[in-house]
């Protein structure tokens, strides 16, 4: 028993003895670990638990998990001297875990840094009215100014988003007035449609009347027979139209005074009936 005794304190006195240089590190699924031995790289570790002597050895880790940087709008005036302020988001993983390390002292910092100036470049480039009509453009052009420094960095970009597009009080006025007039314009466009179309069927039943005399008297009884009034108001005639009216036996043709009266009379029977 004394013996048992004796080996726990020896095993505890070690553990505490040893606990300044030993560093026992567990790294998960979605890590990444990096063992540097004396300064140099080593290799990869895989998951699971691992010991580092230190300061002879030491473990480093990165998370390999997709993650998310924004870049906030600052102003940066466009190819046309506007200033707009123009935010980002981009999404990345760590395709590299030793060059992340070794590449830069900051991988994160060096990467918001490029993002930074990918935006500046990508909207100095462009005029006001090209981003506004095509941001969605504007995050892979950022990314494809990227791709050779992050591919340095051991960063993977995933794509960028462009989140806000903020324009000056004047020019939102301004793009507001330009949209009121637009729109103005096409509705002046669809009236004039339709009054053509109105003066197209006029013209139209002008020309059938014209050739089609008889169409005139078929239309005159058509209003008569569905006209349930007292007083029916027939239009102006002309003379020739009159004169089909107002023909009976006693000739071809009657004066547009006879035509004209017995149109009256015929527009009074119902009433009478």
């Amino acid at each position: 028993m004394e013996y048992v005794i004796a080996l726990l304190l020896v095993a505890i006195l070690v553990v505490v003895l040893a606990r300044p240089i030993l560093s026992i590190v567990t790294i998960h699924d979605y890590e990444r670990g990096v063992r540097f031995r004396q300064g140099r790289f080593v290799g990869l570790l895989d998951a699971g638990t691992h010991v580092a002597l230190r300061p002879y050895s030491e473990i480093r880790l990165l998370d390999g998990r997709p993650t998310s940087i924004t870049v906030p709008g600052q102003e940066i005036l466009t190819s046309d001297g506007v200033a707009m302020r123009v935010s980002l988001t981009a999404r990345y993983v760590v395709a590299d875990p030793v060059a992340a390390i070794t590449g830069d002292q900051n991988y994160l910092g060096a990467l918001y840094t490029v993002l930074h100036g990918a935006l500046r470049e990508a909207v100095a480039g462009r005029s006001a009215d090209e981003i506004l009509a095509a941001r969605t453009e504007l995050g892979p052009a950022v990314g494809a100014i990227v791709a050779s420094d992050l591919a340095r960095l051991g960063v993977e970009l995933l794509g960028v988003d462009v989140r806000d597009v903020m324009v000056p009080t004047e020019l939102k006025r301004a793009f507001a007035g330009i949209v009121a007039a637009r729109r103005e314009g096409e509705a002046a466009v669809e009236r004039a449609r339709g009054e053509t179309a109105a003066l197209r069927g006029l013209a139209n039943a002008g020309r059938m009347l014209e050739d089609n005399p008889g169409l005139l008297q078929l239309r005159i009884l058509q209003q008569l027979g569905a006209s349930s009034g007292n007083t029916i108001v027939l239009g102006l005639l002309g003379a020739e139209h009159l004169g089909a009216l107002g023909s009976g036996p006693a000739g071809p043709a009657a004066s547009p005074t006879t035509g004209a009266g017995r149109a009256r009379a015929s527009s009074r029977r119902p009433a009478e009936d």
